[in-house]
């Protein structure tokens, strides 16, 4: 089973809570959409992070805003259920940008990245990352595995929301932001997909109408028919 849920932050406690609601099992994958947190510098970080070394179940995330790049870049990257990833551990992988994962059957588009809006209160390298926005080279890796895919993918995965989704909320985008969002816009509109998960805004919330979820502290299951949280 395939376990769904947004920003985690690094907090260990609400990460476990969240995952004594699903109880994964051996072999069952927890996805979390960005802002994981837990690859980190701190030696608080460092610890949380052998604790969920310990967990039974495989943990996949994508990249958010908020992560230590310089450290996240650091780890070994090898091939994963057909994508790119950096090895964090036995059971935690990170999905690199513009790639396309099979897992218990089911693709999954990848596609990290978001601007900070408190960058300005955050120190480059030590607590924010320029790598925080995706590259021009990362956006065509994007654009080549959607056209080797055929434009078709069961699902999607990413921390910021297409432009389409943030006048919905209704927000604007940062402009700093608005290359991913019109970006990620490109990709709901050229793409067929079942359902697309997201982060980064900070609330449960979904658009029926564009296949879209806003994911927070729910935890969403797959497969299912209904999209029911896990409470």
């Amino acid at each position: 089973m395939i376990f769904i849920t947004g920003d985690t932050h690094g907090d260990y406690n609400d990460f476990c809570s969240r995952m004594d609601k699903a109880r994964p099992a051996p072999g069952d994958t927890v996805i979390v959409a960005g802002d994981f947190g837990f690859v980190w510098w701190t030696k608080n970080q460092k610890e949380n992070l052998e604790k969920l070394k310990e967990l039974p179940c495989t943990i996949a995330f994508a990249d958010g805003n908020h992560e230590d790049f310089g450290m996240l870049y650091s780890y070994p990257e090898e091939e994963w259920n057909g994508g790119r990833i950096h090895r964090i551990a036995p059971n935690i992988v990170h999905l690199m940008r513009g790639q396309q994962f099979v897992i218990e059957g089911m693709s999954f588009f990848v596609m990290g990245g978001a601007y900070s809006i408190d960058k300005a209160f955050r120190t480059e390298d030590y607590t924010w990352w320029k790598e925080e926005l995706p590259t021009d080279e990362e956006y065509k890796t994007a654009a080549a595995t959607l056209e080797k895919c055929g434009y078709k993918t069961d699902y999607i995965i990413t921390h910021t929301i297409p432009e389409a989704v943030f006048y919905r909320i209704p927000m604007t985008p940062e402009q700093d932001e608005k290359e991913l969002s019109g970006f990620l816009e490109w990709v709901r509109e050229k793409t067929e997909y079942r359902q697309w998960f997201a982060g980064h805004i900070h609330i449960d919330e979904k658009y029926d109408d564009l296949k879209v979820r806003i994911l927070y502290h729910d935890v969403v299951t797959l497969p299912v028919t209904d999209y029911a949280e896990v409470f």
